[in-house]
């Protein structure tokens, strides 16, 4: 399915992305998802413009532990609403892969992506298969393809909007 194939320009970040990194604490207090993208890595050292120069369809990639820390919903809105389509990270604190597949949000685990993509590098991302390939440099990198599961969930928008439409179902 070619709407599962993704095509847009690397952000690398390095391993322990902490969520304070990702949206800093001093925003908490903002509820709307729209508003939070602005502030996106504001706090990493050396990507504090990333709000300000990516643009929709960029792909955010990282080292080890990606999104460890507190648990905060924002940290994905921010990403999600920004219109960042899907994280490319060696590994994902759980809590924060529980978050980003409850509300929709794809998270592919790449190992050594880090190794293999320079900020900037072109990147095609199939969801489905869960092959990468860097269009700058033509290697090709495989990470695990997004679930059946988590498809739907995505599809719904969701956890919460998936559960709702199973159990409407059950009740016919």
């Amino acid at each position: 399915m070619t709407e599962n194939i993704l095509r847009g320009r690397a952000w690398v970040f390095g391993d322990d992305v902490d969520t304070d990194l990702i949206y800093h604490n001093k925003y908490l207090a903002i509820t709307d998802p729209k508003e939070m993208a602005q502030y996106s890595f504001e706090y990493y050292p050396g990507k504090e413009n990333f709000a300000k120069e990516a643009k929709p369809g960029d792909f955010v990639v990282a080292g080890q532990n990606f999104g460890c820390g507190s648990s905060r919903e924002h940290a994905v809105y921010c990403l999600k609403e920004l219109g960042i389509p899907v994280i490319l990270a060696e590994s994902y604190a759980r809590i924060y892969y529980r978050n980003a597949v409850n509300n929709g949000y794809p998270v592919l685990v790449v190992p050594n992506i880090t190794k293999k993509v320079k900020d900037g590098d072109e990147l095609e991302v199939n969801l489905d298969t869960g092959e990468i390939k860097n269009l700058t440099t033509g290697e090709v990198m495989h990470g695990d393809a997004v679930t059946d599961l988590e498809k739907e969930i995505m599809a719904y928008g969701g956890l919460i909007p998936y559960l709702k439409a199973q159990a409407a179902k059950e009740q016919k």
